[in-house]
Formats: structure tokens, C-alpha cells, sequence
């Protein structure tokens, strides 16, 4: 197969997952991963291929057995990419991929902050993405019952593996929410 789309990507993720939630969730790790190909000059597509993809199996299975790895063994059926594939397994560390290619840190670096970008807005009186700053963000972190399945120490060493100071961090994911806002439910 040569490189998928991401309306392939799209496609086969919409015929998975069935949770509007975990759907939003990949489409704003799609744009997130959109706005950090442009800043490091890579390839949109790709990138954008990968936020769709990378949690794609996770609502038929979402324990460590099963997930990426089923997800990554049906995509290798339907004859993807191995890098695509091992991108996608990256993501998860008991996977021990290494994390040493732009695209794998900035999939690590934006995967759970999207969702707490997100949490933040959802608090805000008019739920507003431009309402989120990071010292807000910041402080909401220090709040362990505050969206409680985020781990906030991914929060901090995907900036510090991207290389982007975490306020920088904070702002690019923000923005590049801001286009799909009222996708997530939210205001710009």
C-alpha cells in the first residue's frame, strides 16, 4: 500500500470508533500534529495521517494487551506502511519504540495535551480555546481531580522532548484547536 490519506485514515477510524468523544480526540490530535508538521517543514499528510490513526482501535480494546497492538496488527493486514506502523506504536512507552524521529515526539507531545487543552476550554464560563493560558494551564495541572486521567508528566516531557519551551507548547496546541472549535464543542 502506498502512503494512506487521511480520509483513509479517517475512514477506517470512523468505522471503529463509534465514541463522538474519541473521535474529537483524534481530530484534535490531527491538527495539533498539522501544526507542529509546519513548524518543523515536514509532511501535513502524514502527520495529519497519524493523529487520525494512533488511538484508532482503542474503544474495542483499551488495555495494555490489546491496544495499539491490535490496531497496529489489523493496519499491517490491510497492508500499511511498517514506519506508519511503528510510528503509531511509539506512542505507547511498554511498546519501547523509540521516541527519536520529529513525528514520534511531537504524536507523544501532543496526545494528552489536546485532551487537557480541552478540559481547560471546557471549564471556561464561555468555553473558549483563547480563554487557555498556560498559566492557567499550569494551574489546573497542579489539581490532581482536574481531569484526572491525564498524565501530567507527559504534559511536560513532550515539550521537553519536542525542544519547545512548555508555554510555546501550551500555545501551538491551542491554536491549532482553534479551527475545529466548535467540532470539540467549544468556542475559539
Amino acid at each position: 500500500m502506498s502512503s494512506p490519506t487521511r480520509d483513509e485514515a479517517w475512514d477506517l477510524m470512523t468505522s471503529m470508533t463509534q465514541s463522538e468523544q474519541l473521535r474529537r480526540h483524534m481530530r484534535s490530535v490531527e491538527m495539533a500534529m498539522r501544526a507542529y508538521a509546519r513548524r518543523f517543514g515536514e509532511d501535513e499528510e502524514r502527520w495529519a495521517v497519524l493523529g487520525v490513526i494512533h488511538d484508532w482501535d482503542y474503544e474495542s480494546g483499551p488495555t495494555l494487551d490489546l491496544h495499539p497492538m491490535r490496531g497496529i496488527n489489523m493496519l499491517r493486514e490491510k497492508g500499511w506502511p511498517e514506519d506508519v506502523l511503528d510510528d503509531i506504536a511509539s506512542h505507547a512507552l511498554y511498546l519501547d519504540v523509540p521516541r527519536d524521529r520529529p513525528i514520534r515526539k511531537a504524536l507523544h507531545a501532543v496526545d494528552e495535551m489536546c485532551g487537557f487543552i480541552i478540559a481547560c476550554a471546557l471549564v471556561k464560563p464561555d468555553k473558549s480555546l483563547s480563554a487557555v493560558e498556560p498559566s492557567g494551564v499550569r494551574k489546573k495541572m497542579k489539581d490532581k481531580a482536574f481531569a484526572r486521567a491525564v498524565h501530567r508528566e507527559e504534559l511536560v516531557s513532550g515539550a521537553e522532548l519536542l525542544g519547545i519551551p512548555f508555554d510555546e507548547h501550551v500555545e501551538i496546541v491551542r491554536d491549532a484547536l482553534k479551527p475545529i472549535a466548535e467540532e470539540l464543542g467549544l468556542n475559539p
